[in-house]
């Protein structure tokens, strides 16, 4: 609502603000007025506010009963410390088993695999009925089957996200550039037609499986259950599995390649442009563990990126996108000397070995050119003779013949492979030949490594692109093993058949952590080898506009990234040498859309994750995170308890395993809860000890019920005859629910006319058990969406607790932090005020952080109440020399970050105070009332001016270089000039080719600031300078608000 005086402006008027509630009051125009305003009047604001909006929060929250609770039983529960590494041990050896079962069911898989090909005998002449997933269940329009098309069962299920499969078959997807009856590809789906016996024993074995495969070396995909598969709008389906990099890493070893690239004269037009398509697809099958550089010769060398000239790179996403932009710049012109090139390569080859910074597995040049003159068998042995440790691949442009024999003499000659590339369409199929040749030393010694994929969300394949869950796309790991011949006569030739894997989502990683035994502000997280993050609460691989994407750079966020408060990268290069450690640091958590700060101590506990590349960490933050309790009532007890309809658990923590049998799938885990202790379910692997603690926050917190309940009567206005309706009085209601002698003071006038406003009370506890009453109907909720499933802000997730709760536990106990939400919007346009405090076992900093309740009201309600406040004086004939309705003054209530809970612009509500009354917020940070805490992140996505592209532009104009540098430059000056509204006298045109900037999305490390109100600082005042005037301001914290450490 609009406060008094809504209408003036800000400049006519001093301010008033209470913080965290920070009551703020500023006089203005001083110069031509000797009013001040006195503190002691500020003082009594926001004593009367701060204290009437308590004593609202603390009855409806029903904190004080709830604290008493707890504390009857605090004698009878026993406090431990937690053994920060004795847990991140525990947890990576859970993690191991987990992972351990993974690898054990691809393993099975390779088996299979290899023992049904070593059985079959190749037959040119094959015809065999396969379920092509893109035909299965398709009829011509007689209503008969298609070819490879039959009838084929699908049924929703479940457990894969209710998509309709097949869990007793698989099908199989063949690329649209191949044909789907080619005897190669007949003969192996034939063969491993075999492996569906061993997918659906895999599954038996192991319920929480989800997708399984094999990728074969021809190129189709057989995928368990059965899915269908839907073409593109153009009718094409462009996924081919040995592009994917569980495939690739699977089937070669790291390695370090330099790419060679002719751009002489006679690689203009055509052969230029599929030479740079055959690097980009080169690029693609590079991943993390492999190194690379680019070059381009003709009669000189030109290094595709100069400034990194001599070494390699690491083929990680960035570095790979930005060769790629470089590659759009290379030009034909001249003479190639290959032998120049040829030197080059060697030498940086060999260098960089020396290092040990390379893949140190395989090294190899990519040789891309229209022909060679000589053999240049004199550099080869100089540098690869006779061990030939560097193999070379040439690959050769265009249809023309006449130097094939000298590239294929090179290839053969340096242990690779020759193949020729005629039109855009060949280059995808040739450059995968490339990679048989390297997996040729694992398929001899027979090297069945399993290999786990950096954390990735592949949108390609189908159940990614139906699937409609509400996180967004799936981010996952995939455990893969290579398949290689068995057969007598081509194993000495090393054939690598294919690759099996099945893929395990994040989200199952987080089962295998206790959330309840990290405290509120603890959690793990695990990075690979290569220091990317594959699990961490602060990782966010989407972006949202219009629909959630992903980041360019989603899969290779760095754990220095966002544990970014590590400068000298202690923790990380720990981890990524696999050790084992603490490590301990202050660190700043942004929470509320990064918009607040949580300052705060964290111990650091890490270990690896034995069979896998990945290491495990855990951050417990010091104080009451480091503290957990247990206590103990009966069964019974208990079970009572978690009868009440207004109980409920968090549905991402795993209190049993409802994944392990298919009847248990459909349980919410309270439902599973309830089936294990009365012994109804023997099948259920549930966690005894989350139970137990379970049980115990159910006995503890049930009063609350009966209590939110009785507000509730009085405030349908049936407290005054509740005897006469209901048979009972307030005395009588609490002696019968709570067996206590109650001496709360209910006044039942005033919760009938007064607190209107409050709507929903809440509670949550360290278990993840939350309890909900509303004061209105569902309907008459100004707040929708507040604490349902998709406000995953304030509900428990598996990586972290409510917001509400997070915020509550940094405050003293008894305490209210009070806050707006923030919109996901520009603008923020909420129109509730959330409160909630901590409730703690002991009086003392080593006791843990039990629960928190809260309350939320409506934003009109919370500002009628300061207004009535700010009226009050403490003049005996009740006229009041100063308020906040003067036209002289303006009020401000502002929370401990500095946000706008109250102003007499309504419009202003949730904006940063700083940017409303910037000169006093400057004050307040200079008297010490606020500090400034500097942020980064370096996941962010920062909107930039891109022009849009010309399609008349040649590629190799050399010319265009430097137009566009000019065109930048005029556009640039354009800009500033309307900027200043100086472009009266500028021509039309030139501004019109300013206006066609397009704006974009793109990556970008961002810094910036975060202010946190100093607790010790009670109140300030002093004056402003103002350009004719001066402002005098006076500020005060109001009692039981408070602000974060």
């Amino acid at each position: 609502m609009a406060g008094p005086g809504s209408q003036r402006r800000a400049s006519r008027g001093a301010s008033a603000l209470l913080a965290a509630a920070l009551l703020y009051a500023a006089l203005g125009d001083v110069v031509r007025s000797e009013q001040q305003i006195p503190l002691s009047v500020v003082k009594l604001w926001a004593s009367a506010f701060g204290g009437e909006i308590k004593s609202i929060a603390a009855k409806y929250s029903g904190s004080q009963l709830l604290q008493k609770k707890y504390k009857e039983y605090e004698k009878d529960v026993a406090i431990e410390e937690i053994d920060g590494l004795q847990l991140v041990k525990k947890l990576a050896k859970n993690m191991e088993e987990m992972f351990h079962k993974k690898s054990e069911a691809v393993r099975r898989l390779v088996e299979a695999a290899e023992e049904a090909h070593l059985k079959h005998e190749f037959d040119a002449d094959l015809q065999y009925e396969y379920f092509n997933a893109v035909l299965i269940n398709e009829r011509d329009k007689d209503g008969n089957f298609l070819e490879l098309g039959k009838e084929f069962i699908l049924a929703p299920n479940d457990h894969f996200n209710n998509l309709p499969v097949n869990i007793s078959l698989s099908d199989v997807q063949v690329p649209t550039n191949m044909y789907n009856k080619d005897p190669a590809i007949v003969n192996g789906v034939y063969w491993s037609e075999s492996l569906n016996k061993v997918f659906v024993d895999n599954f038996d074995r192991d319920p929480s499986l989800i997708w399984q495969y094999f990728g074969s070396a021809k190129g189709f995909f057989r995928q368990y259950p059965g899915i269908k598969w839907e073409p593109d709008e153009n009718g094409v389906i462009a996924f081919d599995c040995r592009n994917r990099k569980w495939y690739i890493q699977a089937a070669t070893s790291p390695k370090d390649v330099v790419i060679l690239v002719d751009v002489s004269g006679s690689m203009k037009g055509l052969r230029l442009t599929i030479a740079k398509q055959t690097v980009s697809s080169i690029l693609d099958t590079l991943g993390d563990d492999d190194f690379f550089n680019i070059i381009a010769y003709n009669e000189e060398l030109h290094y595709v990126e100069p400034c990194l000239n001599g070494t390699l790179v690491q083929a990680d996403r960035t570095n790979k996108e930005h060769f790629r932009e470089h590659l759009d710049k290379l030009f034909a012109k001249g003479i190639g000397m290959l032998d120049i090139a040829l030197n080059e390569a060697f030498n940086i080859l060999s260098d960089f070995n020396h290092t040990g910074q390379g893949s140190i597995c395989s090294q190899a040049i990519m040789l891309i050119t229209d022909g060679a003159v000589d053999t240049y068998d004199t550099i080869f042995a100089k540098y690869n003779w006779p061990d030939r440790k560097v193999r070379i691949f040439t690959y050769l442009i265009g249809r023309e013949a006449a130097f094939a024999d000298n590239l294929k003499w090179m290839a053969c000659a340096n242990k690779g492979f020759f193949t020729q590339i005629s039109t855009l369409a060949d280059v995808q199929e040739n450059v995968m030949e490339y990679l048989h040749v390297l997996s040729r030393p694992k398929v001899i010694d027979q090297e069945h490594d399993v290999v786990w994929t950096e954390a990735y969300i592949d949108s390609t394949l189908p159940q990614a692109q139906k699937l409609a869950d509400d996180q967004g796309l799936v981010l996952m790991t995939t455990v893969a093993m290579p398949v290689f011949s068995k057969q007598n006569e081509t194993r000495s030739k090393g054939i690598l058949l294919g690759v099996v894997g099945t893929d395990v989502p994040v989200k199952e990683l987080l089962k295998t952590i206790p959330k309840y035994k990290l405290g509120i502000h603890g959690y793990a997280f695990a990075i690979t080898n290569n220091g990317y993050i594959l699990t961490h609460p602060e990782l966010r691989p989407l972006y949202e506009e219009g629909k959630k994407r992903r980041k360019p750079n989603y899969s290779s966020v760095d754990l220095s990234e966002v544990e970014w408060e590590d400068r000298d990268d202690v923790l990380r290069n720990a981890m990524v040498n696999r050790k084992t450690g603490k490590f301990s640091m202050e660190v700043k958590k942004t929470v509320d859309k990064g918009k607040r700060v949580l300052v705060m101590t964290n111990d650091y506990y890490y270990t690896d994750i034995k069979g896998t590349p990945f290491s495990l960490g855990v951050a417990l933050s010091r104080g009451h995170g480091k503290y957990f309790f247990r206590g103990n009532v009966t069964i019974e007890e208990g079970l009572h308890d978690l009868e009440h309809p207004d109980v409920s658990l968090a549905d991402e923590w795993s209190y049993c395993n409802t994944d392990l049998h298919p009847e248990h799938r459909h349980l919410s885990q309270l439902e599973a809860i309830k089936l294990y202790l009365k012994g109804k379910e023997p099948l259920l692997q549930c966690d005894k000890e989350l139970i137990q603690e379970v049980l115990f926050d159910a006995v503890v917190s049930a009063p609350i019920e009966a209590y939110w309940t009785s507000l509730a009567l009085n405030k349908s206005e049936m407290g005054s005859n509740a005897e006469q309706v209901w048979g009972w009085t307030w005395p009588k209601f609490f002696s019968r629910y709570f067996k206590i002698k109650m001496t709360i003071s209910l006044p039942v006038r005033d919760m009938r006319n007064s607190d209107k406003g409050v709507e929903v009370a809440f509670l949550g506890t360290r278990t993840g058990l939350s309890r909900i009453n509303l004061f209105v109907g569902a309907e008459q909720l100004t707040n929708q969406d507040f604490l349902k499933a998709g406000d995953k802000e304030n509900i428990f997730n598996a990586d972290h607790f409510p917001l509400w709760y997070r915020r509550a536990a940094e405050q003293i106990p008894g305490s209210f932090v009070y806050s707006i939400p923030f919109s996901t919007g520009t603008v923020n346009k909420s129109n509730v005020v959330t409160a909630s405090t901590s409730i703690q076992l002991l009086d003392e900093r080593k006791s843990p952080v039990v629960a928190a309740v809260g309350i939320q009201m409506k934003l009109e309600f919370f500002q009628r109440k300061f207004w009535t406040a700010s009226r009050q004086c403490a003049s005996l004939d009740g006229k009041c020399s100063i308020s906040c309705d003067d036209e002289t003054v303006n009020c401000y209530l502002i929370d401990n970050n500095g946000f706008i809970l109250v102003s007499e612009d309504y419009t202003q509500t949730g904006d940063f105070f700083g940017e409303v009354e910037g000169a006093v917020m400057n004050k307040l940070l200079t008297m010490g009332s606020f500090k400034r805490i500097t942020l980064y992140d370096y996941q962010a996505m920062c909107r930039a001016n891109k022009e849009s592209s010309d399609g008349a532009h040649g590629l190799l104009d050399p010319y265009n270089a430097f137009l566009a540098a000019v065109k930048w430059i005029m556009t640039e000056l354009v800009l500033f000039l309307v900027e200043f509204n100086l472009c009266s006298w500028w021509h039309s045109d030139m501004t019109a080719k300013a206006q066609k900037l397009k704006q974009t999305l793109e990556p970008c490390d961002t810094e910036y600031p975060a202010f946190v109100s100093e607790r010790t600082i009670k109140e300030t005042s002093g004056n402003i300078a103002c350009e004719d005037c001066s402002k005098c301001s006076e500020a005060k914290k109001c009692p039981y608000f408070q602000t974060q450490r």
